[in-house]
């Protein structure tokens, strides 16, 4: 069992995040005799597949129902089902935006070149005046 303050650190966020994670219903630690919040391995679990997902850039919302659905599923079947749909999802508006930023650096390319030439010319012209 560890304290907020050691799951912060070893996490390398602030205490609020980690309240907050609880206050959202994603975290359920246990309380010491002192009202302390302690965190088990099954917390602890659940903190990595957090910051996981928002790593890959899932939603609080998405990660919510991805880490629960595996207190109403012990077998896992309904997280993993639900966890390679919101992976499919991702990977697909991945995609789009790779496509996005490709034509993007495509059209930035054909300016920058086409500006490039036009100050070669201009420098060109100021050389033979």
């Amino acid at each position: 069992m560890k304290t907020i303050q050691e799951i912060a650190k070893q996490f390398k966020v602030s205490t609020r995040t980690i309240r907050y994670y609880e206050e959202l219903g994603l975290l359920r630690p246990d309380r010491s005799n002192a009202n302390q919040r302690t965190f088990s391995k099954k917390e602890m679990a659940k903190l990595k597949l957090i910051f996981r997902g928002k790593r890959f850039g899932f939603s609080l919302d998405e990660i919510k129902e991805m880490v629960l659905l595996f207190d109403l599923d012990r077998t896992g079947v309904q997280q993993l089902e639900r966890t390679v749909a919101y992976g499919e999802q991702k990977m697909h508006e991945i995609d789009e935006k790779i496509a996005e930023l490709t034509q993007m650096k495509s059209e930035l390319q054909q300016m920058h070149d086409m500006f490039s030439e036009k100050l070669t010319t201009l420098k060109g012209e100021m050389l033979d005046e």
